[in-house]
């Protein structure tokens, strides 16, 4: 399966793969997929923990007692907390977000979803997640899962990767043109 989708491939496919065909045994997809999302939300907000997660300074030791801590306090357990320890000890946490990436790709492939990636400058509402979430409905076909990033640099707008497309309405890429024009005229 991970050698058909070239977004689930390498080290992060294979532990990814492997995660999602135990997963899909023990009928867990769903509750491993919002461990690893509530994962994913800690390590964008914390400078600590991305880099306990990134560092080779700090032992598998140190990595494992810390990241226990952090996965009982955020109240993930089971298969995604064994998992998660599985590559701490095997010196592959650094690779986590790559792991999460493939991992949801291929419960959007069971579930025949498209996924895309959406960096915004600040948090939408439910109503404009809908919204956004029907329009790529329309250009798919299928449902979008989206993975939402709070990025306040592009300003204002939006940049969707959906799949190889990218479209980059960011207010930033906007004033970028301009400015670029603006200098090929003076």
């Amino acid at each position: 399966m991970a050698a058909e989708d070239p977004s689930v491939s390498g080290v992060a496919g294979r532990y990814a793969t492997a995660l999602f065909e135990l997963a899909r045994d023990e009928k867990s997809v769903d509750a491993v997929k919002a461990d690893l999302d509530k994962f994913d939300a800690l390590l964008n907000e914390s400078a600590d923990l991305k880099r306990l997660v990134r560092s080779p300074v700090f032992s598998a030791e140190v990595q494992l007692k810390a990241l226990s801590a952090v996965l009982d306090q955020a109240g993930i357990s089971g298969t995604s907390a064994k998992f998660l320890k599985v590559l701490t000890a095997n010196r592959r946490l650094f690779g986590v977000a790559d792991v999460i990436r493939a991992y949801r790709a291929l419960v959007a492939k069971l579930k025949g979803e498209a996924s895309a990636e959406v960096t915004v400058a600040e948090q939408l509402n439910d109503k404009n997640l809908d919204a956004l979430k029907a329009a790529l409905k329309s250009v798919t076909g299928k449902d979008v899962a989206l993975n939402v990033k709070v990025d306040p640099s592009i300003i204002g707008g939006l940049v969707v990767k959906l799949g190889s497309r990218m479209v980059d309405s960011s207010l930033r890429t906007k004033l970028n043109s301009i400015k670029h024009a603006m200098k090929e005229a003076g």
